[in-house]
């Protein structure tokens, strides 16, 4: 009798390991919505960066049509283990005002936020609602840094390090070159 009931605790417990998922294991729902998930993660504003220095900031291209030139404040590049790459953004006018903003890009989910702006040499902190980025011809410096620069093909960069080497290269090195046409400068 002990060990039919042995064995059936046992038989009992495999039973159980088998329907049991380990912990690095996701089901489909979360794949698939990885980047909704990822987006809530980023709801709560970061830590804000030291505010943007000349000397750190890198030069990206948007578009001849711009009137602004743009800038990323390497200093400020990371990516977080919610896998949201979050960077300062300069725009600096041919004039030379400035619009400064700390933002985040979901790239999955194809998003950036703005968690702070630039004011008088301080942020001010406004986390906002996510905002999509949409295909542009104008205004089209988060499309530039999404596809170019900090999301090739969708995904996010591994490393403040790999951003910094895209905006050297002027380009992440897996992102094919546009069409003739196509905008993307390169």
């Amino acid at each position: 009798m002990n060990a039919r009931r042995a064995a059936a605790t046992v038989l009992l417990a495999l039973l159980a390991a088998c329907g049991s998922k380990g912990p690095n294991e996701r089901s489909d729902w979360e794949i698939k919505n990885e980047g909704v998930l990822r987006k809530e993660e980023a709801l709560i504003a970061p830590e804000l960066p030291a505010y943007p220095a000349n000397e750190r900031l890198a030069p990206f291209f948007v578009s001849s049509a711009s009137e602004f030139k743009f800038f990323i404040d390497r200093g400020s590049l990371s990516v977080g283990r919610d896998r949201i790459v979050r960077y300062t953004l300069v725009a600096r006018s041919k004039e030379g005002a400035e619009n400064i903003s700390f933002e985040g890009m979901n790239c999955m989910a194809a998003e950036y936020i703005v968690y702070a702006v630039g004011v008088q040499g301080a942020w001010v902190s406004r986390p906002g609602a996510w905002h999509a980025i949409e295909p542009r011809s104008v205004q089209r410096w988060h499309n530039a840094l999404q596809r170019e620069y900090f999301c090739p093909n969708n995904i996010p960069i591994s490393s403040a390090e790999e951003g910094v080497r895209a905006l050297a290269l002027g380009g992440h090195p897996y992102v094919a070159p546009s069409p003739p046409g196509g905008g993307s400068g390169r």
